[in-house]
C-alpha cells in the first residue's frame, strides 16, 4: 500500500523491536505505530504546496490567425462577447413576435375540436414559450431590457399604448376576427394567420443576417437558424392542413 521509503523502514523496525521487547509496552506501541501512520498519509508542506502547483490550471487564450497563443493569469474569467445593436433589437423583438403566437394557440382549447389543430398549436405553444425564456436569458446575460423601448418608435401613437407590428404579427382586426371565429373558421383563420405569423419570423432573419455585423455571437446564431428551420416545416405543416380541408 506505501511505498517503501526510508521511513517507513525505520517504523517496521521499530515495531518488530517493540514487538520483540520482554516488557511489552502495549499503549507506546500503539502511539508509535501511529505515528509511523501518521507521517506516511500525511504530506509534508512542500509536498502539499507542490501538489497545489500540480493542480493549478492554465489559462490560454488562442491567438489570431498567424499570431502566438497568450497565456493568461490564473484569475483570468472569460466574457461574453458585445452584441450588436440589431443582435439586441432582434431579440427583444421576436419575444414580442413569439408571444403573439402563444396568444393565439391558447384560443385553441376553446373555439376547436379539431385534434389536428390541437396538437399543432401544443407544439407551437410548448416551442416558443421555451424560445422566449431562451431570449430573456440571453439579452439579461448581457445587461439588456427584455422588451424593445418604447419612445420614439415608429408606428406607435403619442399615447404611448400601442406597440409597432413586428413583420408577420396579425393585426387587431386579424386578432378579433380569430377569437370571435369558432369551429372549422377558427381552423382555417388560426392557420393562415399562423402561416403568416411564421412568414414575418423568417423576414426578421433574413434582416438580422443581411445587416453587417450583426448574427457573429454564437449563442445566437445557433438559436436563429433553429427558428428558420423549425418555423419552415411549420408552414409547411400548416399549408398541407389547409390543402386538406379544401
Amino acid at each position: 500500500m506505501f511505498a517503501d521509503t526510508p521511513k517507513l523502514r525505520s517504523c517496521s523496525f521499530l515495531r518488530a523491536s517493540i514487538l520483540e521487547s520482554p516488557t511489552g509496552v502495549v499503549p507506546l506501541v500503539w502511539v508509535l505505530m501511529a505515528a509511523c501512520a501518521l507521517a506516511g498519509l500525511f504530506p509534508t508542506p512542500a509536498r502539499a504546496q507542490q501538489g497545489i502547483a500540480q493542480s493549478t490550471s492554465v489559462v490560454v487564450q488562442p491567438g489570431a490567425p498567424g499570431m502566438p497563443s497568450k497565456t493568461m493569469p490564473a484569475s483570468a474569467r472569460p466574457t461574453l462577447p458585445q452584441p450588436s445593436q440589431a443582435d439586441i433589437e432582434f431579440m427583444q423583438g421576436m419575444i414580442m413576435h413569439h408571444s403573439q403566437a402563444v396568444d393565439m394557440t391558447a384560443l385553441i382549447a376553446s373555439h376547436t375540436e379539431n385534434k389536428d389543430v390541437r396538437s399543432l398549436g401544443a407544439k407551437i405553444s410548448s416551442s416558443q414559450s421555451d424560445e422566449i425564456r431562451f431570449m430573456q436569458r440571453w439579452l439579461a446575460a448581457r445587461g439588456q431590457p427584455t422588451s424593445m423601448a418604447m419612445a420614439g418608435m415608429p408606428g406607435m401613437d403619442m399615447s404611448g399604448q400601442s406597440m409597432p407590428l413586428m413583420p408577420g404579427m396579425l393585426t387587431p382586426e386579424q386578432m378579433a376576427a380569430l377569437r370571435n371565429a369558432r369551429g372549422a373558421e377558427f381552423d382555417r383563420l388560426f392557420l393562415t394567420g399562423m402561416i403568416q405569423h411564421h412568414g414575418g419570423a423568417l423576414v426578421m432573419v433574413k434582416d438580422l443576417f443581411d445587416t453587417a455585423g450583426a448574427g457573429q455571437d454564437a449563442e445566437l446564431f445557433n438559436f436563429v437558424t433553429d427558428v428558420d428551420s423549425g418555423q419552415r416545416a411549420e408552414i409547411r405543416i400548416m399549408q398541407n392542413m389547409l390543402e386538406e380541408k379544401r
